[in-house]
């Protein structure tokens, strides 16, 4: 693996160093040509101490081809008194060949709770709930039937039974799960809630938000199951913006299940107007939208605009069947899903249905793409990071587990490669497109975007590409801020929402910050 999301190698490895308070001296305590712990997207740092200070447990993954590797295990090194390591890493995961990580010790420091994962090569297989034994050395899956992504866990005050946090139909909510027994019930549903921390007043305290209220702290008791807001951080911004919330639809797919989706609805809103719709396709793919405070559900209401965000197959939160679903079949039923509800929400009586746009980034990216060879039913569209040539993609992306699994396997040997590539399409394509893409993007190459934009004004159709020099997967705020901007302009021309706050070309000089005389 010699570049990985938005940097090269280069020789260079993560490691967990201890800082000696006195002196500053560091000492690293996971040498080596191995990252330890490994790159991780969530919040977990991938590695703890044990409560006595007397061993660190930490992630990592050594097989040899990491760019075909999921795989990720717990090692166990012990430490004296000072810090130093004291004999070499044990690896204490090593039967599994899936993924483990995110190691939490219990109080007493005789169990490690770690998420875990069976199938090797597969990025987006269930997260279980898992306990190593340190006195025994064994291991059990303790989340059972639970049937969706756990993501996060703490144990409770007196080490007899764990809190965790699962993807649930858009939101996060918190378990408890007795280790005796194996049983584990719901206690709080609240949103979404991010960090999570038990204290030793038996009590949850976490940071929460919602579409409509931006993130806190908050306390929930255990006993009366009473929740608290300990912070007002962002009072002002509330009693200053108009922050809209978000509707709840399950749209029915014609296949036996229905599809959520948020709606939010743009500012004074009318029921008696009509207005133009945005239908935003989330990437991953296998992730999903939840019921969260973030700027881009804000920004296009504030122009006028209704947006809505479906979970369509593919998405977490509803069963990992749901969840594994979309493998081999990219193109299928989730275009399926997404146009049995935008053929839903065309026909409520405030959607202006020729006024209707559709944008969507990495994986929804690629979904733009595949709209456009499939459908001119949306007015404008905006691809950003997206992934259009499947086979130029698998020969250079990083991460080569994610294509081999979600299509079948090498691209010679798999027609899927051909059949859900949307560069296979391009005699189809009308709809005017807006093309982001970023030059640092290692995880789905600028030069996809590339190939996109010169198929759609190779024909004719208009197209505007925007590719950021020093981006990569995710851009900066400065970028985002201009990105939001693009939408703006591009939306504004074919959709007719409220024009932008800057000149796009003013700003790109950075000409809107100049004090006028």
């Amino acid at each position: 693996l010699f570049r990985h999301w938005d940097s090269w190698r280069d020789g260079l490895y993560t490691h967990v160093l201890l800082v000696r308070v006195a002196d500053g001296t560091l000492v690293d305590l996971t040498p080596g040509s191995f990252d330890a712990p490994t790159f991780s997207l969530g919040g977990d740092p991938g590695y703890a101490f044990s409560p006595d200070g007397q061993a660190l447990v930490y992630v990592s993954n050594h097989d040899p081809d990491q760019a075909l590797s999921t795989n990720a295990d717990l090692w166990w090194l012990p430490l004296d008194g000072e810090g130093n390591p004291k004999g070499e890493a044990k690896n204490l995961t090593a039967a599994n060949k899936g993924w483990d990580g995110h190691p939490v010790f219990s109080p007493d420091g005789k169990l490690l709770a770690y998420r875990t994962q069976k199938t090797p090569g597969y990025e987006s297989d269930i997260f279980r709930l898992a306990v190593y034994d340190l006195k025994t050395g064994s291991s059990r899956v303790v989340s059972g039937s639970f049937d969706n992504w756990i993501v996060d866990h703490a144990f409770s005050s007196d080490g007899k039974a764990i809190f965790f946090k699962a993807e649930e139909a858009g939101r996060t909510p918190v378990y408890r799960l007795d280790l005796a027994s194996g049983s584990f019930a719901k206690i709080l549903t609240d949103a979404t809630i991010d960090a999570l921390v038990v204290s030793p007043q038996n009590q949850l305290l976490y940071s929460r938000r919602s579409v409509g209220e931006p993130p806190e702290l908050y306390a929930f008791d255990l006993q009366t199951r009473s929740r608290r807001q300990l912070t007002q951080h962002n009072q002002a911004l509330k009693e200053e913006v108009d922050i809209r919330p978000a509707e709840e639809l399950w749209v029915d797919s014609g296949r036996g299940y229905k599809i959520h989706v948020f709606l939010v609805k743009p500012h004074n809103f009318d029921p008696n107007k009509k207005y133009p719709l945005i239908l935003n396709v989330h990437g991953g793919p296998q992730s999903q939208w939840a019921d969260a405070y973030r700027g881009d559900w804000q920004v296009y209401p504030g122009l006028g605009y209704l947006v809505a965000f479906a979970n369509p197959t593919g998405s977490t939160g509803y069963g990992q069947a749901f969840v594994d679903a979309i493998a081999r079949d990219w193109g299928g039923r989730v275009f399926e899903d997404l146009m049995a509800v935008t053929d839903y929400l065309e026909k409520l009586p405030f959607v202006d249905k020729n006024r209707m746009g559709a944008m969507g980034w990495s994986y929804g990216g690629y979904m733009m793409m595949w709209f456009a060879g499939h459908t001119q039913r949306f007015a404008a569209l905006a691809a950003m990071m997206g992934v259009y040539n499947l086979e130029a993609f698998w020969g250079s992306t990083e991460e080569l587990w994610f294509p081999e699994h979600d299509l079948g396997g090498l691209p010679w040997a798999s027609e899927d490669y051909r059949k859900f590539s949307p560069s296979s399409f391009a005699k189809n394509f009308r709809t005017p497109t807006l093309v982001i893409t970023g030059e640092k993007d290692f995880r789905v190459p600028y030069t996809q975007s590339l190939e996109f934009f010169t198929a759609l004004r190779r024909q004719g159709v208009p197209a505007r590409l925007v590719v950021f020099p020093n981006a990569s997967h995710w851009p900066s705020w400065y970028d985002m801020a201009f990105y939001y901007l693009l939408h703006a302009d591009w939306f504004h021309r074919y959709l007719g929402g409220d024009p932008p706050p800057w000149d796009v070309q003013q700003f790109l000089r950075n000409q809107v910050f100049e004090k006028k005389p």
